[in-house]
């Protein structure tokens, strides 16, 4: 059954699809449980209902949006042309795929450690409260 991002795939100009589906691939082999959807009208990975990673399709590069993750990777950027969180990925030469696995990998790390705490966790100290003040009472 297509995807959205194989819907936003095919209705790309074909010399950009090789390296759309390139990057995809990358991006996918770091986040294998990712829902793959379509966000500010671009491929998107999402992990536990956030954002990790987008990427686009454009008539010279692919657009590589990892965030501000991108700063920790400066000197393996050189030569790239990058924006605030973004990377553009020239279709003249070949894909940087293991760079974008590594940043993707990072970005992953970053977004799993800014889960939430367990609502679990709160009830026990509210039950804890709960119970102290009862005693108090008593």
């Amino acid at each position: 059954m297509p995807t959205p991002i194989d819907a936003y795939i095919a209705g790309q100009p074909a010399p950009v699809r090789k390296f759309l589906q390139q990057v995809r691939k990358a991006i996918r082999a770091e986040i294998p449980g990712a829902v793959e959807t379509i966000s500010y009208g671009i491929p998107t990975f999402d992990l536990e209902g956030k954002h990790v990673v987008h990427f686009a399709a454009f008539a010279r590069h692919v657009g590589f949006y990892p965030g501000r993750t991108i700063e920790g990777f400066e000197k393996d950027l050189e030569g790239y042309e990058v924006g605030r969180g973004s990377v553009k990925l020239p279709i003249d030469r070949p894909m940087p795929l293991d760079l974008v696995r590594r940043i993707t990998r990072v970005r992953v790390a970053e977004t799993l450690a800014k889960r939430p705490k367990k609502k679990v966790a709160a009830k026990k100290s509210t039950a804890k409260k709960k119970a102290a003040t009862r005693a108090s009472k008593a």
